[in-house]
């Protein structure tokens, strides 16, 4: 019972971050050790545990597919996503510079964790690692669409959106925002309780995430110094938007709504209760990852 609440517990901390644009849920995933784990219990939901299923032999079916498991994780996330859905929007608002902070060191400290688990750096984990890179700092240049409330579309989002979490570095939430649905599915449906927006939404989910996770598995497996190389690109790319000192240098409106399309980064000029609380508070993201290092056992 004990492993499940730490599940469910780590499940919460990839909802939290998939709120966030621009940190993925993926990235707490790898650092807390249940990503591997994660995307082969999504793939074994195959033609086996289909046969499974019709034959309603139930305890062989929550084994082949690692259920009590996917129940903690998943579990934990969409409680989250339910619980600080309007607090973060609130600390955003008013608090921008103090939570992105703790985000960047969260972030940093993942580059490290992350990148030091390849086994061999060779040119194909080099090149790798620079793709990476260069796919996740475009998102930072791309101009959001208008939203979307088509129900196809909505699905669509669903489907991308969580192929972005799965993938450490890429922010689901941020790629909502380039959909132009990001305030659409993760605030007003929630909030709100739209029960037909989040249902096609989380049905276009689950079927990217029993799509992708094959995909994933498989370079896993065949290509693992190269994919981890791939990731730690992505989440050294995903800096340049989650960095806590920018102002918005580009604005559009969409729908009669405010969106921000590109930003100036700078430097605080003045050591402020602002700015050192910021400073610690980017040391306590990377005190967190070291401390999820180090305590957590099995590591992949």
């Amino acid at each position: 019972m004990k492993h499940y609440i730490i599940l469910f517990f780590k499940g919460m901390a990839m909802g939290v971050a998939n709120v966030i644009p621009g940190v993925s849920g993926g990235t707490i995933a790898l650092i807390t050790e249940i990503y591997e784990e994660l995307i082969n219990s999504l793939k074994s939901f195959d033609k086996k545990a289909l046969k499974l299923i019709i034959s309603l032999d139930l305890s062989a079916f929550i084994q082949h597919t690692n259920l009590y498991f996917l129940l903690s994780v998943f579990g934990g996330s969409i409680a989250s996503v339910f619980s600080i859905a309007s607090l973060f929007k609130y600390l955003f608002l008013h608090y921008p510079i103090l939570i992105w902070a703790f985000f960047f060191g969260l972030i940093i400290a993942s580059i490290y964790f992350v990148g030091k688990r390849i086994r061999q750096w060779n040119s194909s984990s080099i090149i790798s690692l620079i793709i990476g890179t260069v796919a996740a700092l475009s998102l930072s240049f791309i101009t959001p669409a208008s939203e979307n409330s088509n129900l196809f579309f909505v699905f669509l989002c669903g489907i991308i959106g969580i192929s972005g979490m799965m993938l450490p570095g890429l922010s689901g939430s941020f790629i909502l925002i380039l959909m132009g649905n990001y305030e659409l599915l993760m605030v007003t449906a929630v909030t709100d309780l739209n029960i037909i927006l989040l249902g096609v939404f989380f049905l276009g989910s689950a079927f990217g995430l029993m799509s992708f996770s094959h995909v994933l598995s498989w370079v896993f497996k065949h290509y693992k110094d190269a994919t981890l190389a791939l990731l730690t690109g992505f989440i050294l790319g995903s800096l340049s938007i989650i960095w806590p000192w920018k102002e918005p240098a580009e604005r559009i409106f969409v729908n009669g709504k405010d969106r921000i399309i590109a930003y100036d980064w700078y430097l605080p000029s003045d050591f402020n209760q602002e700015t050192i609380l910021a400073i610690l508070l980017i040391v306590a993201g990377i005190l967190i990852v070291y401390s999820l290092e180090i305590f957590t056992p099995n590591k992949q």
